[in-house]
């Protein structure tokens, strides 16, 4: 385990943020890139959050998940796009259909005007790769304040 992955984990537990798998919110991530998406998803597990984690928007729409889903995880895009959706288009076609689940972007290729598309659509935080401990501060934040999950 490196010095990352230790301290992340020495964080959760100094600040009684592990919570039992039974009672833990369900954060989903939706990545089209099979390392990332596994690695965001042991984070959040690491975390005591439920995870589960999609290979694209598609997937993740027609999952069944969007009413107990309390925060998404997506990549931005990846290589010129996900297939299918970015996930600024995702974002975007959630709050179409009224779920107002706090939404969480990261790239490796950040931009000013998309970071200001996404965040005033209401995204918790846009984040550039590495983002590892900005992550871990995301995903805290956005489990500090309630919001609702559907309008309308």
């Amino acid at each position: 385990m490196n010095a990352n992955w230790r301290s992340i984990v020495a964080l959760v537990y100094e600040t009684n943020l592990y919570v039992t798998k039974s009672k833990a919110p369900l954060i989903s991530i939706v990545d089209d890139d099979a390392l990332a998406r596994d690695g965001i998803r042991e984070l959040v597990e690491s975390l005591g959050y439920k995870a589960i984690a999609f290979e694209s928007a598609q997937h993740f729409l027609a999952s069944g998940v969007l009413a107990e889903t309390t925060c998404l995880i997506t990549d931005l895009i990846t290589g010129l796009q996900m297939p299918g959706q970015s996930g600024l288009e995702l974002q975007e076609a959630l709050r179409s259909r009224g779920y107002q689940m706090p939404v969480i972007l990261i790239t490796a290729y950040p931009n000013d005007k998309d970071r200001t598309r996404a965040l005033n659509n209401g995204a918790v935080d846009f984040l550039s790769e590495p983002f590892v401990e900005c992550l871990t501060d995301a995903i805290k934040l956005q489990s500090s304040q309630a919001s609702p999950r559907r309008t309308a």
